[in-house]
């Protein structure tokens, strides 16, 4: 499978900057969902724009793979249970239909089923607490390409990581140090834009901070990616989480 860069955004983020609605193009939208009340709700707050629901099934319905056809552009799959059988859904409308963009959509997630979820397909996970406006720009910008994943998702993720007791993405002995830094050959700036990743920071925010531009921050992030044997800035999160000291890194608080 072709890594994945899952680009973190803000669910309270007011920024304006994405393509307005009106300019997005229709986009067959279907929706897998086994909740009547998420299915209302996901209707109404789509009906004007570009992802009106076309087509809905529920997950675990007989007829969830056959509704699902094969100019759908996004597919939003409800993800809160049976995620098994989400997961091979989703393997299998990859088979069908390739081209399909597809979004999760959860209560919460936790770091098993976004690397899962990320290998089976899936291009962004969003969580059912977004407001309408975030979840609308959310799919404007899978449609344009991006797999995302909210940052509040990839700072829960990463806050429970010593509970989930998730192995390690490399094998190390002893307490995580800072010669896991110089082991991997990364730089000064660096293992400063990897503390902001730990910290769910989109490259735009960490440009900012560091005062260099955008373009400079993803190709300071692929080189990280091949350093510490990440698929993915989720992944990279986790390796910084486990061996960053926590005071370390560069805050984007600040």
């Amino acid at each position: 499978m072709t890594a994945q860069t899952l680009t973190p955004i803000n669910d309270r983020s007011s920024d304006t900057d994405s393509l307005p609605v009106s300019l997005i193009p229709a986009s067959p939208t279907a929706l897998l969902c086994d909740s009547a009340l998420l299915h209302t709700g996901l209707g109404s707050i789509l009906r004007d724009t570009p992802f009106a629901i076309a087509e809905a099934a529920s997950v675990t319905g007989p007829k969830r793979l056959q509704y699902c056809s094969p100019n759908t552009a996004l597919l939003i799959i409800e993800a809160s249970q049976n995620t098994h059988r989400v997961l091979e859904v989703i393997q299998q409308v990859r088979e069908r239909t390739p081209d399909t963009r597809v979004v999760a959509l959860a209560d919460q997630f936790n770091l098993g089923f976004v690397r899962a979820g990320g290998e089976a397909g899936v291009n962004g996970f969003c969580l059912t607490a977004a407001r309408p406006e975030v979840l609308i720009k959310y799919l404007e910008m899978v449609m344009m390409g991006e797999s995302v994943l909210p940052s509040e998702v990839l700072r829960s993720i990463v806050a429970a990581a010593p509970q989930q007791q998730q192995p390690p993405l490399q094998n190390t002995t002893g307490q995580p140090t800072l010669s896991d830094l110089k082991a991997c050959k990364l730089s000064a700036r660096e293992a400063q834009i990897l503390g902001c990743l730990r910290e769910g920071a989109p490259n735009k925010v960490i440009a900012r901070k560091l005062d260099v531009t955008e373009a400079t921050i993803k190709v300071h992030v692929k080189a990280i990616l091949r350093k510490v044997g990440a698929a993915n800035r989720t992944q990279a999160a986790m390796w910084a989480s486990q061996r960053l000291p926590q005071q370390g890194g560069t805050s984007v608080n600040g």
